[in-house]
């Protein structure tokens, strides 16, 4: 099956929303808008962020943009996704190669995403994990609220990660800790990822979307083309080297599509059962 590379959906029915400023206040905002699954993320959902990207990059309105989510959860991580979207092959090799070149088009939506020039705030409440977590950590500041929990689960369901959240997180907290955190799957409060410097505010779910717009607007008050060159600057030097080891985390994330380790994890994790893994 050949990877849908265009939105599916009627704008109207997206589940991510821009919203540019009107009042030359120079902050956008861009919205988790999937509250009835806990914004849980899909194919079409990457590829609503690829085009919402590429219309925050060239407009001048937008100096910093802020990342929030509606509902109980920022985003609670991977959706089933629409019917279409599973990726087939006519045998397990051709299966895996399509996954992985499915993967790495996310990944360049994603990089289209990370690479604004626009400095990118995120607002963090509820569940944020998984994908949302890997969004989350794709922002340049996080502002979290003290219901936030966070975790990279996906070896408890036998996959990897395959988004770059344990590159960025070994990244931001150390090889050690993105280890313990992707390895075990464990998660973590606010108060815990403040501690280790994932999130760099912590405040009330009520303040939350007030103290990361606060933030953008203090950031929007100076030169922007001084502020992009910042950030351009701080990530050539932080993720040297990200584009190499993506590939490689695309062929592994791949591979294990077609184990008999990821459905078994998928069907125990339905049914809340603990998953027997054989490694095959």
């Amino acid at each position: 099956m050949p990877i849908r590379t265009d939105p599916v959906l009627p704008e109207d029915e997206w589940q991510l929303r821009l919203e540019v400023p009107s009042d030359g206040s120079g902050v956008g905002t861009l919205t988790l808008a999937y509250p009835k699954k806990l914004n849980a993320w899909s194919w079409e959902a990457t590829r609503q962020l690829g085009v919402l990207a590429d219309r925050a990059r060239f407009d001048d309105r937008i100096r910093v943009l802020v990342v929030k989510a509606e509902g109980r959860a920022f985003c609670a991580g991977i959706d089933l996704g629409l019917p279409e979207d599973r990726v087939t092959g006519r045998s397990p090799a051709e299966r895996t190669r399509n996954f992985y070149e499915g993967i790495r088009w996310v990944h360049e939506r994603f990089r289209v995403f990370h690479e604004l020039p626009q400095p990118i705030v995120c607002a963090v409440h509820g569940y944020c994990l998984g994908f949302g977590f890997e969004l989350a950590l794709m922002c340049d500041i996080r502002v979290a609220a003290d219901d936030a929990v966070f975790a990279l689960p996906e070896a408890q369901v036998g996959v990897s990660v395959d988004a770059g959240g344990d590159l960025r997180l070994a990244h931001e907290v150390g090889a050690g800790y993105a280890k313990l955190l992707a390895l075990t799957g464990r998660r973590i409060d606010a108060a815990e990822a403040h501690r280790l410097g994932i999130v760099q505010q912590v405040t009330t779910r009520d303040e939350l979307v007030a103290a990361a717009m606060a933030i953008a607007a203090e950031i929007a008050a100076n030169a922007p083309l001084a502020v992009q060159s910042i950030k351009r600057t701080v990530d050539a030097f932080a993720y040297r080297g990200m584009a190499d080891v993506l590939k490689f985390e695309a062929m592994s994330a791949s591979v294990e599509l077609v184990s008999d380790d990821a459905p078994a994890g998928y069907a125990a994790k339905a049914k809340k059962q603990q998953a027997v893994f054989e490694g095959k």
